[in-house]
């Protein structure tokens, strides 16, 4: 099973500015975000120890993306978070391997090793180890890195880190006249404007939302900064909201609203982050499911 340790970074000097009850408070609120986040990727908590969480998965694809939930659900709240003194982050730590549950509770080496490896994170990373990233599918290993080869402390043998990098430093978007369509297979075009992307088997995963790190960035201010995802899987698309306001959807002539769940994505249809489609304007997201054909 993944192990994944989450640890509330800025704990103690929360206690000073805020005082106890109040930190108390913060952090309680906290921790229901994070366990929020692990349900929806079908994960457990397994245990919570004053600013700290243990939790299991199946596998390393949905530990590594409830990690970067995590991640992403406390960026957007600490954005909004006034004094930004007392903005919340955490540091996650993530191993892969066999483990015994036992009266609630999970032991072994793996469990061990996760704990490490949030030791060597700070506070807004997630570091695995290589064991961990080569389970990933290629789309997620391609967004990590290799950072250290390194002792752990109570390991013999060294261990090769990996940086999983949950914000995206470059974007995909273009100029619609410039839009590639790869060879075979179903694609999803995306127009924002005059701006066009797109999302197929060579491209599995887009984060649309307000911050500059987003793959496609909208200027919405009802949007979160990683709004949605958008995925690519065998063939289908989904969007998958992970916002504070939800997404409007039209398709097939139908509205929906989605909030922290998903929905496939078929025919043509707009997508309004944040606001109803009647109030999207420039701001909407047209969007249009392809087949594509060699040329």
């Amino acid at each position: 099973m993944a192990i994944l340790f989450a640890d509330i970074g800025g704990s103690t000097s929360l206690y000073e500015l805020l005082g106890d009850a109040a930190a108390r408070h913060r952090i309680n609120c906290c921790m229901e975000l994070l366990s929020g986040v692990v349900g929806r990727y079908d994960g457990r908590v397994v245990k919570t120890n004053g600013d700290d969480m243990l939790c299991v998965f199946e596998d390393s694809e949905r530990a590594t993306l409830a990690a970067c939930g995590m991640q992403e659900v406390l960026a957007e709240t600490s954005e909004a978070t006034e004094p930004v003194l007392v903005a919340m982050s955490v540091r996650i730590g993530m191993h892969i391997g066999p483990a015994l549950i036992e009266a609630g509770d999970v032991y072994g080496d793996a469990v061990n090793i996760a704990a490490r490896m949030v030791a060597q994170a700070k506070t807004g990373q997630i570091i695995t180890t290589r064991q961990l990233v080569e389970t990933l599918p290629a789309m997620l290993q391609g967004n990590t890195r290799h950072i250290d080869h390194t002792e752990v402390r109570g390991k013999k043998d060294a261990f090769d880190l990996y940086e999983v990098l949950w914000q995206q430093e470059e974007t995909t978007l273009m100029s619609a006249d410039l839009v590639v369509r790869p060879a075979a297979g179903n694609l999803l075009l995306l127009l924002i404007g005059q701006r066009a992307a797109t999302l197929d088997r060579s491209i599995r995963h887009l984060v649309i939302g307000r911050s500059k790190g987003a793959d496609i960035q909208v200027d919405e201010v009802m949007a979160s900064r990683l709004h949605a995802r958008l995925e690519y899987r065998r063939g289908k698309f989904f969007l998958i909201d992970q916002s504070t306001n939800g997404t409007y959807v039209r398709l097939n002539g139908e509205e929906r609203f989605v909030r922290r769940e998903e929905i496939l994505l078929a025919g043509a249809g707009v997508i309004s982050l944040g606001r109803t489609l009647a109030e999207a304007g420039d701001a909407a997201v047209h969007f249009e499911v392809r087949e594509q054909t060699a040329e």
